[in-house]
């Protein structure tokens, strides 16, 4: 859930913004957004590293169009015109092996 408090911290995308509207993601950690992040969230599609936190911003029709799993497509053409900022457990820049070690099981898991 959003909320909105007295606290001011930067914008946890952009860096450069002071903003108290945050969410809790995890227990203690709260992600500020700032509303021009907010506002290019409607057209974007904004995943945030939860271990490193770099953010990472593409456009929703990028996305969607090179999207090969169809149930994971639908599930985001559902949410398209929501505004969602999307926590993930790693990325490529804090764990390069970590998501090739992955993709490989992925593409083992659908040759069985």
């Amino acid at each position: 859930m959003i909320e909105i408090n007295n606290k001011q911290e930067k914008c946890t995308i952009c860096h450069k913004e002071y903003t108290s509207l945050h969410a809790e993601v995890m227990p203690g950690i709260h992600i500020y957004v700032c509303e021009k992040c907010l506002e290019a969230a409607k057209n974007n599609f904004i995943w945030i590293c939860m271990n490193c936190g770099k953010v990472y911003l593409r456009s929703k029709k990028l996305v969607l169009g090179r999207l090969k799993d169809e149930e994971l497509k639908r599930a985001y053409m559902i949410c398209e015109d929501m505004q969602i900022v999307q926590g993930i457990d790693i990325c490529i820049a804090c764990d390069p092996d970590g998501i090739f070690n992955y993709m490989e099981s992925q593409k083992m898991a659908m040759e069985c």
